[in-house]
C-alpha cells in the first residue's frame, strides 16, 4: 500500500524567524552564545528577506545580535551592528514599540562608544535618547531612568561627576517609584553611585551603596551571576581604596572566578580585576607579582581595546608607577609617556586620570 502524496505548505517566514529570535534568546540566557549568535543570524536572514533590510524587526535582531558581539568584547563588529541598527531605526514612524526599539538603538550604540572612550561619540546619542524617553513616555518613566543611567556613567567616567549624581538620583526614584524599594533594578544605579564616589576618592561614602546593590542583585540572581560578581568587584575597588586589602584581594578573587567560568580569560572585566588586584599586591610591597597581573591586564586591554585605548593608558600609567618605585626609572619613564600621549589626546585637562598621570611623570622628571 502506497502513502498517498501530498503537497506540503510552505512556513511563513516571518513566523518562523520569530522562532528562531525566541530560541536564540533563550540560548543566549543559558550562556550559549555560539548558538545563539547561528539563530539570530538565520532569523536575520528570513527577515531580511520577507521584510527587507530596513524594517524594525531587522533592527531588533541586529541589536540583540550585536549584544553577543559586545559580550565578547568583539567591540568593532557590535559598533557596525549597533550603528546599522540605529540608521534603520532614526527615521521610523510608529507606536510605542518602535519607539523603544529606537531608544534602545541609541542607548546601545552611546553605551559602546563609551567602552572604547570615545566619550565625544556617545554623548549626542545618550542625550538624544533622553530627549526622545522624556518627550515620547514622561519624565517619570523606565525608558526616562534608562536614559538618566546610560548618561550618568558617561558623566562618571569624562569626570563630570556634579552632572552625574543627579542623573542617577533621579533614576533611583523612578525606578523606586515603579518598584518599591527592594526590586533589582535598582541594583545597577546603586552600583553606579558606588562607581560615582570611587572615581572621587570617596571609598567610604561608596561602600554602603555599592553593598547594596550586592544585596539586591545577589538576592534576585544567586551568588554566582556575573552582575553580582562585577557587583562585587565594585565593592572590592571600594574596599581596597580604605586599605581593607584581605577583604578586597577576596571579593576580586571571587568575580574573577565567576568571570572567567562565565567569558573565559580575555574579558574587559577579568582585565579590570588583574589591575586593581595588582595595585593591591603593589600596596603590600610584593611588586614581582603586582607587575605580573599588570602586564596580564595591559595585554588583555590592548588585545581587545587597542593599545591606544584609555584603559591601556590607565594600566601603563599604573606599571610606570611600580617601575618607578623599584628605581626602573627609563621603563617607568616609557610607560608615563605613553599614558599621557593617550590621555592628553582623550580627556579634558583636568581629568583625574590626566592629572594623576601628569603629575607621576614630572615627579619623575624632577627625580
Amino acid at each position: 500500500m502506497t502513502r498517498a502524496s501530498r503537497k506540503s505548505t510552505p512556513r511563513d517566514p516571518v513566523e518562523r524567524a520569530c522562532e528562531l529570535n525566541d530560541a536564540a534568546v533563550a540560548a543566549y540566557n543559558q550562556g550559549q552564545q555560539k548558538k545563539a549568535e547561528r539563530l539570530f543570524r538565520r532569523a536575520l536572514r528570513l527577515l531580511e528577506e520577507a521584510e527587507g533590510t530596513d524594517s524594525p524587526d531587522v533592527a531588533n535582531i541586529i541589536n540583540s545580535l550585536a549584544a553577543i558581539y559586545e559580550n565578547r568584547c568583539d567591540y568593532h563588529e557590535a559598533e557596525r551592528l549597533y550603528e546599522r541598527a540605529v540608521n534603520i531605526v532614526k527615521d521610523l514612524d510608529g507606536d510605542a514599540d518602535v519607539e523603544r526599539l529606537r531608544l534602545q538603538s541609541l542607548a546601545n550604540l552611546g553605551r559602546v562608544y563609551r567602552v572604547q572612550g570615545r566619550y565625544s561619540s556617545a554623548e549626542p546619542l545618550l542625550l538624544r535618547g533622553l530627549a526622545l524617553a522624556e518627550a515620547r513616555f514622561g519624565g517619570e518613566c523606565l525608558e526616562t531612568a534608562t536614559a538618566l543611567n546610560d548618561l550618568g556613567m558617561l558623566y562618571k567616567f569624562t569626570a563630570r561627576f556634579k552632572e552625574a549624581e543627579p542623573l542617577y538620583h533621579r533614576a533611583l526614584a523612578i525606578i523606586e517609584q515603579q518598584f518599591g524599594s527592594d526590586h533589582p533594578a535598582l541594583a545597577s544605579i546603586y552600583h553606579n553611585l558606588g562607581g560615582l564616589e570611587h572615581a572621587r576618592g570617596r571609598y567610604r561614602r561608596g561602600e554602603p551603596f555599592a553593598r547594596r546593590s550586592v544585596e539586591l542583585r545577589e538576592r534576585a540572581y544567586g551568588p554566582d551571576h556575573p552582575e553580582v560578581a562585577a557587583d562585587v568587584a565594585a565593592l572590592a575597588a571600594l574596599l581596597d581604596g580604605q586599605g581593607k586589602y584581605d577583604e578586597a584581594e577576596a571579593l576580586y578573587r571571587r568575580a574573577l572566578s565567576t568571570f572567567e567560568r562565565v567569558y573565559g580569560h580575555k574579558h574587559y572585566e577579568i582585565a579590570v580585576n588583574l589591575n586593581n588586584l595588582a595595585a593591591i599586591y603593589q600596596a603590600r610591597g610584593e611588586l614581582a607579582e603586582a607587575e605580573k597581573l599588570y602586564k596580564e591586564a595591559l595585554a588583555i586591554k590592548e588585545k581587545i581595546l587597542g593599545a591606544d585605548s584609555i584603559e591601556a593608558a590607565m594600566t601603563a600609567n599604573n606599571l610606570g608607577v611600580l617601575y618607578q618605585i623599584q628605581g626602573r626609572l627609563e621603563e617607568a619613564k616609557a610607560m608615563y609617556e605613553r599614558a599621557l600621549m593617550i590621555f592628553e589626546k582623550a580627556l579634558d585637562p583636568q581629568h583625574p586620570s590626566r592629572v594623576a598621570c601628569r603629575d607621576n611623570f614630572e615627579a619623575l622628571i624632577d627625580r
